[in-house]
């Protein structure tokens, strides 16, 4: 019986594809190493960047649209009954206090 020969285009398609894999796979090593010296020399500059002090945020004055309606649900609840004078008083003290 003859002997059978690979055909020469099978061969060269393998070794193709072999080839271009391993280009694909250097190129994606490649591009994660880039990546990951970025980081670090991104992370190198933070560092050694001057960091300017934190300042401390005021605290946001209420709005007075609130406030009125914080007074208008303390008047109802008076009117209810649920709070006395004494009660309606002291809470209105504080609202008022938080709007100067």
């Amino acid at each position: 019986m003859p002997m059978r020969r690979r055909p020469v285009l099978r061969t060269v398609g393998r070794t193709a594809v072999i080839a271009g894999t391993a280009s694909v796979v250097a190129g994606g090593v490649n591009r994660h190493q880039q990546q990951k010296y970025a980081e670090k020399d991104a992370a190198a500059q933070a560092q050694q960047a001057p960091q300017a002090p934190m300042q401390e945020a005021a605290p946001a004055a209420p709005d007075s649209d609130e406030l009125i309606n914080k007074l208008k649900e303390l008047a109802n609840l008076k009117d209810q009954g649920i709070l006395t004078e004494a009660e309606f008083n002291d809470q209105k003290a504080k609202i008022l206090a938080e709007m100067s």
